[in-house]
């Protein structure tokens, strides 16, 4: 249990003060190692769990690796075809993976290419926000992808969040667990995306809780209400779409790391993949609840709107009604023919008007009575 307890320690994002500094990534020009390039952020070797060395480019990485043992962990943001040629074929990486590394907007998912796993985990950011309109983006998503050796790990961001700096940090802090060798990172990886996913699903269920008390909440003075307006549920709707395509194909990818022998994965590590499974499944609970409370909500808000008409058109229909009394006797004193009822007579006017105005009064009350007013 305290080997547990190190683990979910050394890679769950809570602040630690202190910490193992390391030199940053860079190197003169009189020792530029050719298959580096500006999309490395971040190379360095990892000896029994300790960073002994940043090297000035991936090919030197390697070599030192060969030399001395331990693993290269290498880190790319949004890569050209051009930058990562040399990478790729320094580690001997597969040219789908390549291709898909490269031009991003994959799906989650893992895969095997010779001697190394491929892995995509898309990340999930909320996207803070006053108040929840039409337009308001709720999350925002990236990439992190992962190609996985017996000595090396390269980890390519795409997408201006999910920085992997701070994780970084936190693990050299456990050499006991860096010592595991590139699948400790890869399992550290997979947990930071999940937690991630977490946070971002406490946050949408709170706008979920705002838009569905608006909807069922009572009618404003003005007879209006905010929940009215459909565009934010189904704006909502749409970002929790976005959410459930980055959670759903991960499902698989995280029940084979867990429950696979696979000769890359630490069996030490593969077991602590359940748990990331395990809070994985949670989530993908709650984006699948999401949409179901999100349709229910929609059509409920539909259904209020319908009936908002019918009561508009009923109020309308008893307004005519009513005024078609009046309507009706001034068209019939209006045709002007020279033998007419009371035309004569001094009281005619008067009458009519009393009729007229107890003839609406009744037809008011009438209404009023079924509701309709």
């Amino acid at each position: 249990m305290s080997m547990i307890r190190d683990l979910r320690a050394a890679v769950r994002p809570a602040l630690r003060k202190g910490g193992t500094p390391y030199e940053p990534y860079a190197c003169d020009d009189t020792t530029r190692d050719p298959s580096a390039s500006s999309a490395v952020v971040d190379c360095a070797v990892y000896h029994e769990g300790r960073r002994v060395s940043s090297p000035c480019g991936p090919a030197e990485a390697m070599r030192r690796v060969r030399a001395e043992g331990g693993f290269a962990w290498i880190g790319l943001h949004e890569p050209t075809e051009q930058e990562f040629a040399g990478i790729a074929r320094e580690f001997g990486l597969h040219p789908l993976a390549v291709e898909d590394a490269v031009h991003a907007h994959q799906r989650p998912k893992l895969e095997r290419y010779d001697d190394t796993l491929f892995t995509v985990f898309k990340t999930i950011h909320y996207v803070e926000h006053a108040e929840l309109t039409a337009t308001s983006e709720v999350v925002e998503t990236g990439e992190v992808m992962c190609f996985t050796g017996e000595d090396f790990i390269i980890t390519v961001r795409h997408g201006g969040q999910g920085s992997l700096r701070a994780l970084r940090h936190r693990l050299q802090e456990d050499p006991q667990l860096l010592a595991k060798g590139p699948s400790a990172v890869l399992h550290a990886i997979a947990d930071q995306v999940v937690d991630g996913y977490i946070a971002v699903a406490d946050a949408v269920q709170d706008d979920i809780d705002e838009v569905e008390i608006d909807v069922f909440s009572a009618p404003s003075k003005g007879g209006s209400r905010r929940g009215g307006d459909a565009g934010r549920i189904y704006q909502l709707k749409r970002e929790v779409l976005e959410f459930k395509r980055a959670v759903t194909p991960l499902m698989r990818p995280m029940q084979l790391l867990s429950e696979r022998p696979m000769r890359l994965v630490d069996p030490d590590i593969q077991k602590y993949f359940r748990d990331v499974a395990d809070h994985l499944a949670r989530v993908h609970e709650q984006v699948v609840a999401f949409d179901d409370l999100l349709n229910s909500i929609l059509q409920a808000n539909l259904a209020q709107a319908s009936v908002a008409q019918n009561e508009d058109m009923r109020k309308i229909t008893s307004w005519a009604a009513i005024f078609a009394v009046p309507t009706m006797i001034a068209g019939i004193y209006g045709m002007n023919f020279k033998y007419m009822p009371e035309l004569g007579w001094k009281y005619g006017y008067p009458t009519v008007m009393v009729i007229t105005v107890a003839i609406c009064v009744t037809i008011h009350r009438g209404f009023k009575r079924n509701g309709w007013l």
